[in-house]
């Protein structure tokens, strides 16, 4: 071995002892001024929140479309006749009866004078028929007479078989002439009642050149227009909301519809609107769409809350309304085993089963699994595992500290 190492290697064990001596004399000295040996392992700190009971709401988020509960269409009554004015616009309320629109009645007032002319003919058809009975009876009663004096002349030998059955023919022919007469006052009485239907007819058909509407509500559409010919194949010539009621017609999940009922309450909002609508849900539908596996809700709203037919609308269906126990969204974890919550005691993290219910915003309902006051792990993505000791920090307090530090 060279002589310069066995030199150094004395110099190197002593400066070894040296380190090995300096902690020993550091925890010495800590003893002599009452400092600990060692610092303690500083825990993570965690914030935890509570689970408390507070109200909740369950709902059915639905989404769709306003429309008219009723939408009844106004067609004329009468054929070929042109429009001669009109009374309303759209947007207009209207009461059931009122006239919309008159149409140009001309060719119906001719007809009636045309009409009435030929009735009065008829009845005198019949007044003229009836002086034939009349004369005709008179014709058959003188045959008879006639007829009553042959017979007796020729029992006495007087008269002729000859004069009797000529008398007799007489009285026949009297008496066809009376059945005649009777009959054609019959047929100028029918021909009378066919003029006064006619007649009727065309009085009807005068009353209905006023459009009018068949229920209550709001003009919607108007497609008549001033002289234009009004035919009930065309389009309507008016749209009236019935009462002015309308309705959000929204898609649910089949999910949802399972708890959807009619008379729930809705709060509804409109597109570019802020203010909650009030509603009511007046109709769920029996079917779901096989495709979509949707369903549709009925919710009839205020016709004056501003809303109008053909808004995109959002609504709340209200399913039900309690107080329980609660924990914020983000304190719980599911997966296919279940639900969890990190359960807080004494600064150690135990996992825990919960049941779960609905959802109301950022808090879940609590079935299961905890008591009010049980302290869990605010944040359940939070990198705990079971059994690790932390140092919880309650959230209120960690909000505080943020508000604070942002200052």
């Amino acid at each position: 071995m060279p002589y310069r190492l066995l030199k150094s290697i004395p110099a190197l064990v002593l400066l070894l002892s040296s380190v090995a001596a300096a902690p020993l004399a550091a925890q010495e000295a800590a003893q002599e001024t009452g400092q600990p040996a060692a610092a303690e392992a500083k825990l993570p700190s965690i914030i935890v929140t509570e689970a408390v009971k507070k109200p909740l709401t369950d709902r059915i988020i639905a989404t769709g479309s306003i429309r008219p509960i009723d939408e009844i269409y106004v067609q004329p009554l009468v054929e070929g006749l042109s429009v001669k004015t009109i009374n309303v616009d759209v947007a207009d309320e209207v009461e059931a009866n009122a006239v919309l629109a008159t149409l140009n009645d001309d060719a119906l007032l001719l007809q009636k004078s045309q009409y009435e002319a030929n009735r009065a003919k008829a009845k005198a058809s019949v007044a003229q028929y009836q002086a034939q009975v009349i004369e005709a009876q008179a014709n058959l009663d003188d045959a008879t007479k006639q007829r009553d004096r042959t017979q007796k002349l020729n029992q006495s030998g007087t008269s002729t078989v000859s004069q009797l059955e000529q008398a007799n023919a007489q009285v026949d022919v009297a008496r066809a002439r009376l059945n005649a007469a009777r009959q054609s006052v019959a047929v100028a009485e029918a021909d009378v009642n066919v003029i006064e239907a006619q007649l009727a007819d065309v009085e009807l058909q005068l009353a209905r050149t006023g459009v009018k509407a068949p229920v209550a509500g709001v003009v919607s559409a108007k497609n008549a227009k001033v002289g234009a010919i009004a035919s009930g194949n065309g389009d309507p010539l008016f749209t009236i909301i019935k009462d002015g009621a309308i309705e959000l017609v929204a898609d649910i999940s089949e999910s949802d519809i399972q708890k959807a009922r009619v008379g729930q309450k809705a709060l509804v909002t409109v597109a570019g609107g802020q203010r909650e609508i009030e509603g009511r849900v007046r109709l769920v539908s029996p079917t779901v769409d096989q495709t979509t596996r949707l369903g549709l809700v009925h919710i009839e709203i205020d016709p004056d809350s501003g809303a109008r037919a053909g808004m995109y609308g959002r609504a709340a269906i209200i399913v039900d309304e309690t107080e329980a126990l609660a924990l914020p969204l983000s304190a719980v974890t599911t997966d296919r085993q279940g639900s969890f919550a990190r359960k807080v005691e004494d600064g150690v993290v135990r996992q825990v089963k919960i049941d779960i219910g609905f959802q109301d915003g950022g808090f879940i309902q609590v079935l299961n699994g905890l008591q009010a006051g049980d302290v869990v792990v605010a944040k359940a993505g939070a990198f705990v595992r079971d059994g690790d000791h932390i140092a919880p920090v309650p959230e209120k307090a960690a909000a505080t500290k943020g508000a604070e530090a942002s200052q």
